[in-house]
């Protein structure tokens, strides 16, 4: 047995048949974080829509072309201290022309090769999880490209897990604060 399972916060957060006394709200373990666009898209959201034409900017669920910028959709993966799985965010990147491009020819020809691992920046801000410099790596055609920071706090996250509560405080500066759901039965 892990520290973490004699959290009770974690217990209720955990147990997918307790509801919140406050509202009724459910949970059943670790979510995901996903960003709909890049900070910097100047138009609204996609929201459900499979995508959104601006002049000649476009955005889509994996892709997004705002001005002279090119941008994809990554994943990183983040393990949870004592827990057996990691949270999953899905921040947008600004990568050259080049491998957009070239990882754009990949969905139609899969036979292609991926691009290679290449530096690029972050589109989206992870709170508390500052990253100086990422690299983005292609693993399978079935994938989503991957971050993996060099350096500063994304970096140590990747390497050494966040804690329950650096997951909930990461939550609520992504715009939903479950911790006054998990506070009492």
């Amino acid at each position: 047995m892990s520290l973490l399972s004699l959290d009770a916060r974690w217990r209720r957060f955990n147990d997918e048949t307790r509801a919140c006394p406050c509202c009724g709200r459910q949970f059943s373990g670790i979510y995901d974080i996903g960003f709909d666009h890049p900070s910097d898209w100047p138009h609204h959201p996609r929201g459900a829509e499979p995508f959104v034409k601006v002049g000649a900017d476009q955005l889509a669920a994996d892709l997004c072309r705002a001005g002279d910028a090119r941008y994809l959709k990554a994943v990183i993966s983040l393990p949870v201290q004592g827990a057996d799985e990691d949270v999953h965010i899905t921040p947008w990147v600004r990568v050259p022309d080049q491998t957009f491009y070239a990882y754009l020819e990949t969905w139609d020809t899969p036979q292609v090769a991926l691009p290679a691992p290449v530096t690029v920046e972050m589109a989206n801000e992870l709170p508390n999880l500052d990253a100086t410099e990422v690299t983005l790596s292609f693993p399978s055609h079935q994938s989503r490209p991957v971050i993996t920071a060099t350096d500063g706090p994304l970096a140590e996250a990747q390497q050494r897990g966040i804690s329950f509560d650096t997951l909930l405080d990461l939550y609520a500066a992504c715009g939903d604060d479950i911790r006054p759901h998990l506070q009492r039965d």
